[in-house]
């Protein structure tokens, strides 16, 4: 019986996205099917695809010609591709546009842009779900819009995080000793520091919260553009908020949190 091959491409990778990448290229592996994961160096770093026994080409995020042509040469012969966010779903239709190899696409997240970036935006995501065969969405909201774009078949398809690592292995409180948050309440929250995320919205919040006893606190996993502009307001309030990164035990710190809080306004994993 000859081996099935599936190509997972990635853009920039955000960490939901790459680990879902991981878990999924794992998954295939297992049940004998022959992946390749194509992505930027860093993110197989961070990620290992290779030690899920995966194979690993690295392209980097961008959409010229050597790059499409780079991903086209890999694509070649594969049963299916699939491509996860809008930049690895663009640039795998350019370098399967002369290939008879059916493409699926993962929306991971809800793209925002304003002004004359928004048409862009409006043009990518159309050449996007049209030259796919299925376009895979991780909420309600997002099949509706990949239909508007005109794709010929959208669905949900539910993305769920992995396992604990890191702190899940540590007892309770010596987790929540990491964090500083011993004897106090520890409110959890986890996203990209960037604007539409409603971080500002959580240290008004946390700015109430001064008058408690204790003072619970405020742990942000993410990184991101607002990360100097929040850790200001931090620091001129006296603010109860660890801004802690880029962390690869999301799911772990949100098991030793008191409360979770998704402060944005779309989610697409809530």
């Amino acid at each position: 019986m000859t081996q099935l091959r599936t190509v997972q491409v990635l853009g920039g990778g955000s960490a939901g996205s790459s680990a879902h990448v991981r878990s999924l290229a794992a998954g295939l592996v297992a049940r004998g099917v022959r992946v390749t994961v194509c992505a930027p160096l860093e993110l197989d770093h961070a990620h290992d695809f290779l030690g899920c026994g995966a194979h690993f080409v690295p392209v980097p995020p961008r959409n010229d010609p050597l790059t499409v042509g780079a991903l086209r040469a890999v694509c070649t012969g594969a049963d299916v591709v699939h491509a996860h966010g809008l930049n690895a779903a663009v640039r795998s239709a350019l370098a399967l546009a002369a290939q008879r190899v059916p493409l699926v696409v993962t929306w991971h997240t809800r793209p925002h842009a304003e002004g004359p970036r928004a048409h862009l935006l409006r043009m990518m995501e159309r050449k996007a779900v049209r030259a796919a065969a299925v376009v895979l969405a991780t909420s309600s909201e997002l099949v509706d819009r990949a239909r508007r774009r005109g794709a010929r078949d959208a669905r949900l398809g539910p993305v769920t995080l992995p396992p604990p690592r890191g702190l899940a292995d540590l007892p309770g409180e010596k987790a929540r000793a990491e964090l500083g948050a011993v004897g106090r309440p520890l409110v959890v929250t986890a996203a990209p520091l960037e604007p539409y995320r409603g971080h500002g919205a959580l240290l008004d919040a946390s700015r109430r919260w001064l008058g408690h006893d204790p003072v619970p606190l405020v742990a942000v996993a993410g990184e991101g553009p607002r990360r100097a502009a929040l850790q200001r307001r931090i620091d001129l309030h006296g603010l109860p908020v660890r801004l802690l990164g880029a962390r690869d035990d999301v799911t772990a710190l949100l098991a030793a949190a008191d409360v979770a809080v998704l402060a944005g306004r779309w989610e697409a994993r809530a």
